[in-house]
C-alpha cells in the first residue's frame, strides 16, 4: 500500500495542469501554424462580416425611417420591404456561418492529425482528457475572437459607407449607436459560439487518443 501511495503522488502532480498552461500552449500552436490559422480566421471573418452588414442595414433603415429627412423616408417607403430578398439574405447568412463551422472543424481535425506525437507526449506526462479538450477549444476560441471582431468592424463600416453612397450624410446623422453595438455583440458572440462548436468534435477525438498509439503514429 505504501508503494502505491508513493507512485500516486507524483502522478497527481503531473496531471495538475493549470488553465494558464493550456493558454500558453494554444498560443504557441497558433504561432507555429500561423498561415493555416489565418485561413480559419478569414472564414470566420467574412461570415461574421456578412451577418453584421445585414444587421447594420436593418438598424440604419429603421433609424432613417424614424428620424431621417422626409426625402429619405419617402425613398425608403417607396423602396419598401422585399420579403423574398430578406429570406434570401437569411439563408445566405446561415449558409455562410455553416461553412465557417465546417472550415473550423476541418482545420482543427488537421491540427489533431499533425500533433499526434505532441498529444501522446502530453498524455504520457499525465495530462487529463479535459486539458487536451481545453487546449483545442482555446485555440479555436482565439481564432473565432479575432475573426469575429474584424468581421463586426468590417460589416458595420461596409454597410454604413454603402448607405451613405445612397443617402448622403443622412445615415451618420441618425446612426443608431446602441443598436449597432448590440448587434455587434450578438455577432461577436455568434462567432465565438460557432468557433467552439466547430472545435468540439476534433477536441474530443484528440482527448480519446491512447498515448501509446499516438507515440507510435508516423505523420
Amino acid at each position: 500500500m505504501t508503494t502505491h501511495s508513493a507512485t500516486a503522488e507524483p502522478s497527481q502532480r503531473q496531471i495538475s495542469l493549470p488553465l494558464s498552461k493550456a493558454i500558453e500552449i494554444a498560443f504557441r500552436s497558433l504561432k507555429i501554424r500561423f498561415w493555416r490559422s489565418l485561413i480559419t480566421i478569414g472564414g470566420i471573418f467574412f461570415g461574421i462580416a456578412f451577418l453584421m452588414s445585414i444587421l447594420t442595414s436593418s438598424a440604419l433603415n429603421k433609424a432613417l425611417l424614424e428620424g431621417g429627412s422626409s426625402q429619405v423616408r419617402a425613398l425608403l417607403e417607396q423602396k419598401g420591404t422585399d420579403a423574398e430578398a430578406e429570406t434570401q439574405q437569411i439563408w445566405l447568412v446561415t449558409l455562410s456561418l455553416l461553412v465557417c463551422v465546417v472550415g473550423i472543424t476541418n482545420a482543427m481535425l488537421m491540427s489533431v492529425t499533425e500533433r499526434y506525437r505532441e498529444i501522446g507526449t502530453m498524455k504520457c506526462l499525465g495530462a487529463l482528457d479535459i486539458f487536451i479538450i481545453e487546449l483545442f477549444l482555446l485555440e479555436s476560441a482565439f481564432q473565432g475572437l479575432v475573426g469575429s471582431l474584424g468581421g463586426v468592424i468590417l460589416g458595420c463600416l461596409f454597410m454604413t459607407v454603402s448607405m451613405m453612397s445612397s443617402y448622403g450624410m443622412e445615415p451618420l446623422s441618425v446612426f443608431p449607436v446602441m443598436s449597432v453595438l448590440k448587434f455587434g455583440l450578438y455577432s461577436l458572440g455568434a462567432g465565438l459560439f460557432l468557433s467552439i462548436v466547430g472545435a468540439l468534435y476534433p477536441a474530443q477525438q484528440a482527448a480519446k487518443m491512447l498515448p501509446a498509439d499516438a507515440m507510435r503514429t508516423e505523420v
